[in-house]
C-alpha cells in the first residue's frame, strides 16, 4: 500500500513543507517528514520565521540570541544569522534528496527582506548576500514578483543563483516572471555559466485568490455569483500551468533547455484551505500535474497523508473548464485584475508586518540578554 503523499509524488508533484523552525531541525522532525510523508523540500517566509523565533514556548533560539547579543549584533544582523543558520542546517538534511533528484528537489527557500520588495538594486544585493551566506547549492532565494522584483529576478538568475519567485497571483504577472527567468538564463549563458546548475520555481498563490474572489461574489449575491464560490483559485492555477506548458514549448525556452537549462517549475503556494466549507485537501488533489511543486503547511500535509484522494493529473484536461470559470466571473462583475493587484499589495504588506514583528521580538530578546549579562 502506498500512501497518498507517495501517490502524489509518483504523479509528478514534489511535496515541500511550508514551515521551518530550529526545533523542527534539531528534534529530527524534518528528517522524519522526508521518510514518512515524502517531503522533498522546504519553503520559508517572514511569517514563518516570526512564528518560529517569536514563539515563547520554543527556546531553541535562546542561546544563539545570547551569543549574538554578546557580539553586539542588532536585530537585523541577528535575524540574518538565525535564519541563514536554519536554512543551511535544513539544506544539509535535504542534501540526499537533492543528490537523488539531480538537483530538482531537496530545496530550502529563504526570502529577501520584504522591506525591499519595491527596490530592485537592494533586492539583488540581499539575494546575493543570502546565497553566499547560506552557501548551499540546494538553497533557493525567494524574490517577490513585484514590478521591482522582475528585473531583480533576471539579474540574480544571470548571476547563477537559483530563485523561488513568490507572490504570483495573475497570469499576466506570471508571463512576466517566465520572461524574467528566460532573460536571466540568457545572461548566464552569455557569461559562460553552466545553466544546468540554475533552478527556479514560480510560486502561484491559490487559496488567497478564493478568499478575495469569494468575498466579492458574496457581495454581488446573485445565484450566478454564489455558484462560482471556491472555483477561482484552482481555475487560476490550472491556467497558469497551461501558460507554463505554452511558454516552455516555444523556441526561445527550448533553445535554452537544449543548452542545459532547467524549466522553471510551477509551485502551488497558499494551499491551506481557509474556507471550512471546502475539502481540506482541495488545493492538493485538484492541482496534480507532472513537474509541479505543492508547498503545504503541516496541517494540509497531514490531511493529504491521512485522506487525500490522488486521482492522477487533474490539471491538463481541465483548461476549458478553467477558462469558463473566468468568463463567468467576468460575467457577474468580478474585476480579476483588481483582485490580483489587491492580493499582491496585501501579500507584500503582510510579510512586512511579520518582518517588523520579528525585528521587535529579536530586538527585545537581544536587549534582555544584554541586560542579564551585565
Amino acid at each position: 500500500m502506498t500512501t497518498p503523499t507517495q501517490q502524489l509524488s509518483e504523479a509528478g508533484v514534489s511535496i515541500w513543507l511550508d514551515d521551518l523552525s530550529r526545533s523542527r531541525i534539531t528534534s529530527g522532525n524534518l528528517a522524519e517528514l522526508i521518510s514518512s510523508r515524502t517531503v522533498s523540500g522546504v519553503t520559508t517566509n517572514p511569517s514563518i520565521f516570526q512564528a518560529a523565533i517569536g514563539n515563547s514556548s520554543d527556546d531553541s533560539y535562546q542561546s544563539a540570541l545570547e551569543a549574538l547579543a554578546a557580539e553586539g549584533a542588532d536585530a537585523d544582523a541577528a535575524i540574518f544569522a538565525l535564519t541563514t543558520d536554519d536554512v543551511r542546517a535544513a539544506a544539509d538534511i535535504f542534501r540526499p534528496v537533492y543528490d537523488q533528484t539531480g538537483g530538482v528537489d531537496g530545496r530550502v527557500s529563504i526570502e529577501v527582506s520584504p522591506d525591499l520588495a519595491h527596490d530592485t538594486e537592494a533586492t539583488v544585493a540581499e539575494a546575493k548576500k543570502l546565497w553566499a551566506t547560506v552557501d548551499r547549492e540546494n538553497a533557493l532565494i525567494k524574490i517577490p514578483a513585484t514590478k521591482a522584483g522582475l528585473p531583480a529576478i533576471t539579474e540574480v538568475i544571470a548571476a547563477g543563483i537559483s530563485v523561488n519567485v513568490t507572490l504570483i497571483f495573475s497570469l499576466e504577472r506570471y508571463a512576466e516572471v517566465i520572461e524574467a527567468y528566460l532573460a536571466g538564463l540568457e545572461g548566464a549563458r552569455a557569461a559562460g555559466t553552466d545553466l544546468s546548475g540554475i533552478h527556479s520555481v514560480a510560486s502561484f498563490f491559490v487559496s488567497r485568490v478564493d478568499t478575495e474572489v469569494d468575498k466579492r461574489l458574496a457581495a454581488i449575491g446573485t445565484d450566478e455569483a454564489l455558484a462560482l464560490k471556491g472555483l477561482a483559485g484552482i481555475a487560476n492555477a490550472r491556467l497558469a500551468y497551461e501558460l507554463y506548458e505554452e511558454k516552455f514549448a516555444q523556441d526561445r525556452a527550448q533553445e535554452l533547455v537544449a543548452a542545459g537549462a532547467n524549466v522553471q517549475r510551477p509551485l502551488w503556494a497558499s494551499t491551506g484551505v481557509k474556507d471550512p466549507s471546502l475539502p481540506d485537501t482541495l488545493y492538493v488533489t485538484e492541482l496534480v500535474a507532472p513537474g509541479t511543486v505543492n508547498t503545504m503547511p503541516e496541517k494540509t500535509l497531514e490531511a493529504t497523508f491521512d485522506h487525500g484522494v490522488i486521482a492522477g493529473d487533474t490539471i491538463t484536461g481541465a483548461y476549458a473548464g478553467a477558462h469558463e470559470v473566468f468568463d463567468n466571473l467576468a460575467g457577474v462583475g468580478v474585476d480579476f485584475a483588481d483582485v490580483t493587484q489587491v492580493l499582491e499589495d496585501e501579500g507584500v504588506e503582510k510579510f512586512i508586518v511579520s518582518w517588523h514583528d520579528l525585528q521587535n521580538t529579536v530586538r527585545t530578546a537581544l536587549a534582555a540578554s544584554t541586560e542579564s549579562a551585565s
